[in-house]
C-alpha cells in the first residue's frame, strides 16, 4: 500500500511541474498577445505600409471629430488620441507630423492611415501605398 502512495506522491510532483510549465506558458503567450503591436514593433518608432484616405471620404473619426482632409491627422489601432508622429517616405525621405484622431487601419498589412493633407505633402497620392517610419514625438 505504501509504495503506491509514493507513485502517487511522486505523480503529482510531475504534475505539479507540468502544470507550472504551462501556466508559465500560457502567462507568456498572453502577455504577447495582449502587447500585441510591443512585440511587433518599438512603441517609439513603427515601420509599414500607411495609406490615406480618399478625396471623397467624409465623416466622423473615432475620436468625435469631423475628418478635415486640410488636417494633418491619422489613423492608428493603438496609440491614444492626440499622439504626434513623425511620418517618414522610406523611399523619398520625406516627412510629416501628424495628430492620431482616427482608429484603422483595418486592413491586414498596413499600419497607419494618413490624411489626405499630410498625403499631398508625402507626395504619396500617385503612388497609392508608400512604405513609412513613424516616431512618436
Amino acid at each position: 500500500m505504501r509504495a503506491s502512495g509514493v507513485c502517487g506522491e511522486h505523480a503529482g510532483t510531475e504534475g505539479f511541474k507540468v502544470w507550472k510549465f504551462l501556466l508559465a506558458a500560457g502567462l507568456t503567450l498572453a502577455c504577447g498577445i495582449v502587447s500585441g503591436e510591443a512585440s511587433a514593433h518599438d512603441q517609439k518608432r513603427i515601420s509599414g505600409i500607411a495609406a490615406y484616405y480618399s478625396e471623397d471620404y467624409k465623416g466622423q473619426t473615432a475620436s468625435g471629430a469631423r475628418y478635415d482632409p486640410k488636417k494633418f491627422t491619422a489613423a492608428h489601432l493603438t496609440l491614444p488620441f492626440g499622439t504626434q508622429l513623425r511620418i517618414t517616405d522610406t523611399k523619398t525621405r520625406r516627412s510629416v507630423t501628424v495628430i492620431v484622431n482616427d482608429r484603422g487601419p483595418f486592413t491586414k498589412g498596413r499600419v497607419i492611415d494618413l490624411s489626405l493633407a499630410a498625403a499631398k505633402a508625402l507626395n504619396m497620392t500617385e503612388r497609392g501605398l508608400i512604405q513609412v517610419t513613424a516616431a512618436v514625438q
